[in-house]
């Protein structure tokens, strides 16, 4: 009996320890880290962290709004803060002078839009080259963004290729943005295109664009970081969120935050979008 034994544990030895080896190769699965918030139709909603895209590091405890004036304070050794405006036809004729003594750091401009209807025209800003010509006279930084209807790769091209064509990188002190949008009120053009393919639309417009010099950068808001975008593919690119709550809901590394569509900033009769922009502090050693 004891020899049989014997012969059993050395079949057996081989099946054994290979298991037991094998364990140590099998990978802990990452865990998945859910994160909550509300969309802009106040619907409460849940998604899952893409762990490959960038976490912003903000401390939002920091972060203080004055309901009279619409602005932040933001006093933090890493980041300072800039306030600023995004603009198009819609803010009509514009009083720079004002703009600018009511405390506007800065502007971002819609260069062009394509109409959401069935044809999708692409067409430059009827106030883009005023608005442009304004806020550089009066010294403020510009951004300008694209508001996209592109259904495929071609279009989103086509909405950077318009940008290349009107403007020259050194006319800009900010990113140009590629702003694709849900239409709430109307059907769209891009209604059924794919968060697959709005994610190939970001990733072409904003190469063509890094090619002919420019900076590009993502508008987006939580649905779309959500639903539409896949992150990951798009952790090369900054973004600048839109949210109208209190503080941002995104746990992503974002720039710029639009935080009301009903801004009011003397010298515009409209209302108007509000933006802050997170500066690093550069530490000179002082």
């Amino acid at each position: 009996m004891k020899t049989k034994a014997i012969i059993l544990l050395i079949l057996l030895a081989p099946v054994f320890f290979s298991c037991k080896s094998s364990n140590k190769n099998i990978e802990k699965k990452p865990s998945i880290e859910l994160w909550d918030y509300e969309t802009a139709w106040g619907i409460k909603e849940r998604m899952i962290v893409d762990p490959q895209f960038p976490r912003h590091n903000y401390d939002f405890k920091k972060l203080k709004y004055d309901e009279e004036t619409q602005r932040f304070t933001y006093k933090d050794k890493n980041y300072k803060i800039l306030h600023g405006i995004d603009i198009s036809r819609h803010e009509k004729e514009i009083d720079w002078d004002k703009v600018c003594e009511d405390g506007i750091e800065f502007v971002v401009i819609r260069m062009a839009y394509r109409r959401y209807g069935k044809k999708g025209d692409l067409v430059l800003d009827e106030n883009f080259r005023i608005n442009l010509k304004n806020a550089r006279e009066h010294k403020l930084p510009v951004g300008v963004y694209v508001f996209s209807q592109a259904i495929n790769e071609k279009e989103a091209k086509e909405e950077a290729q318009i940008i290349i064509d009107n403007i020259k990188p050194e006319e800009l002190e900010l990113p140009v943005f590629f702003d694709p949008e849900s239409i709430r009120d109307d059907e769209a053009r891009s209604d059924p295109v794919s968060g697959e393919q709005f994610t190939k639309n970001a990733i072409v417009f904003c190469e063509k664009i890094k090619e002919a010099g420019f900076t590009p950068m993502i508008y987006a808001n939580m649905t779309w970081q959500n639903v539409f975008f896949d992150m990951g593919k798009l952790k090369d690119y900054q973004f600048w969120f839109a949210d109208y709550e209190e503080i941002p809901q995104t746990p992503y590394d974002f720039v710029f935050w639009q935080y009301t569509a009903y801004g009011k900033v003397n010298g515009i009769s409209t209302i108007v979008d509000r933006d802050i922009m997170f500066v690093p502090v550069i530490d000179n050693g002082k």
